[in-house]
């Protein structure tokens, strides 16, 4: 093999579409993995404390997996659409980087906005062990940080599933 037949089967379209997919969910998969332990750090020390407030604690520590998923389902639309699991194969390497770019939005937002509502998950957990009743406030505040993972989701779906033939 050559080093040109090397670098057009490593720089392939396909290859590409297959990173976009693999960035959309390592990146905010790892976000969410390291956002729900760190909430989930917060919650053990609340429950030391008090165990009737893991319901309400236990909300907080999971809206942070969130992202995981979202990323987990832009993967599985590129997968569906460039032939790893149906449909036709990236035929061009432009193709294949349109790929790339429609899941960066979830790749990227994904992972920063996992770890961000982690950590104001955690400012809530700790604030349920002064002000139970703040609970729905600290939701409310958690869930903000969410609109960013659902817009980030929004416009990758679109995207991917748009994608044009080049």
């Amino acid at each position: 093999m050559t080093f040109a037949e090397l670098f057009s089967s490593l720089f392939s379209g396909q290859n590409f579409a297959i990173l976009g997919a693999a960035l959309a969910v390592i990146l905010p998969g790892w976000g969410s993995a390291k956002g729900v332990g760190m909430a989930g750090e917060a919650l053990a020390g609340l429950m030391s404390e008090d165990s009737s407030k893991f319901g309400k604690g236990f909300t907080l520590q999971i809206l942070p997996a969130t992202q995981g998923l979202y990323g987990f389902a832009i993967a599985f639309i590129v997968m569906m659409n460039t032939g790893i699991m149906g449909g036709e194969p990236v035929a061009s390497v432009l193709q294949g980087l349109y790929y790339l770019g429609a899941c960066l939005p979830m790749a990227v937002v994904g992972y920063i906005s996992a770890v961000r509502q982690a950590r104001v998950a955690v400012a809530g957990i700790n604030m349920l062990s002064k002000s139970p009743e703040a609970s729905g406030k600290a939701l409310t505040s958690v869930a903000l940080v969410e609109l960013y993972a659902l817009l980030a989701l929004v416009i990758s779906f679109f995207l991917v599933s748009n994608a044009p033939v080049l």
